[in-house]
């Protein structure tokens, strides 16, 4: 359903969205399999801040390779280039908009719930720039700025 969304915002698929798509949830299945309940309140607001973090860093990394962007993560690179706004304002009307949709349907909203909605966009934009590689110097998709000598081919 969010990936229909993509369509009037001219969003493509890639590898990323596919994989997100699909690992992701059978990535958590195993995890949660496999690592036991907590219940203490003292260390679970260590895993959830540790958790936001790093979901962030991910974003901003798999987003930068080019792998293609997930489903709400799509949403949110097509808003920013349709409409100019920043990464953090767009990311976060996403999350608030499946939070209330949330609710709207029935669900429970947490603080951690609040937390991620308010926090995932500043994030996704810090690491978006952490990771991003640099543009070549003149537009150019050249690795190198010379010719090495003894190289094979020579332009």
């Amino acid at each position: 359903m969010v990936l229909l969304l993509w369509i009037p915002l001219r969003q493509r698929p890639g590898l990323g969205t596919v994989s997100n798509v699909f690992v992701v949830g059978l990535a958590m299945d195993g995890t949660l399999a496999l690592l036991p309940d907590v219940h203490a309140l003292a260390v679970r607001v260590p895993l959830l801040v540790a958790g936001i973090v790093l979901n962030g860093a991910a974003t901003g990394l798999y987003i930068a390779a080019s792998f293609g962007p997930g489903p709400r993560d799509g949403l949110m690179t097509g808003l920013h280039r349709r409409t100019g706004r920043s990464i953090r304002l767009m990311r976060t009307a996403v999350e608030v908009t499946v939070v209330v949709s949330g609710f709207a349907l029935g669900g429970t909203i947490g603080i951690g719930t609040v937390l991620y909605a308010v926090s995932i966009g500043p994030l996704a934009q810090l690491f978006l720039k952490v990771f991003a590689a640099p543009p070549a110097p003149g537009g150019s998709t050249a690795v190198a700025a010379v010719t090495p000598d003894g190289a094979i081919l020579r332009p």
